[in-house]
């Protein structure tokens, strides 16, 4: 995808890029979170406005880290709000999932891909 082509998130202020300006991603999570994040922009649940302003919210709450490491914790926070504010989940879906995954996370022996049905309580 060339520059022209891509979406305005990728133009999100703050987002790592390498020297060419592409994304660049600290685990493979970030990359599906900023996936998801182009896909749901592209299919209309949210304009480019509420997106900026979501995450400029989660990127100035108090207590962030220093050196920026946590940028796509605030991308996806501003995600999860998007989504509950649009109705597509509830807050407490998306915390029960978040849980899950960490069990699951939790209960996949080292070097194993982590599954959702390897969490225990499911």
């Amino acid at each position: 995808m060339s520059r022209h082509e891509m979406s305005p998130l990728t133009q999100s202020s703050g987002l790592p890029t390498s020297p060419e300006g592409e994304p660049v991603f600290p685990e493979p999570w970030a990359a599906e979170a900023f996936a998801m994040t182009v896909h749901l922009h592209a299919k209309g649940l949210f304009s480019w406005s509420e997106w900026a302003e979501t995450l400029s919210a989660q990127l100035h709450k108090p207590g962030r880290a220093e050196d920026g490491s946590d940028y796509f914790d605030c991308w996806v926070g501003a995600l999860c709000d998007l989504i509950v504010d649009n109705g597509i989940a509830d807050a407490e879906t998306i915390l029960a999932l978040q849980q899950s995954w960490q069990r699951a996370a939790e209960a996949t022996p080292h070097g194993r891909p982590i599954e959702l049905g390897n969490d225990p309580s499911r």
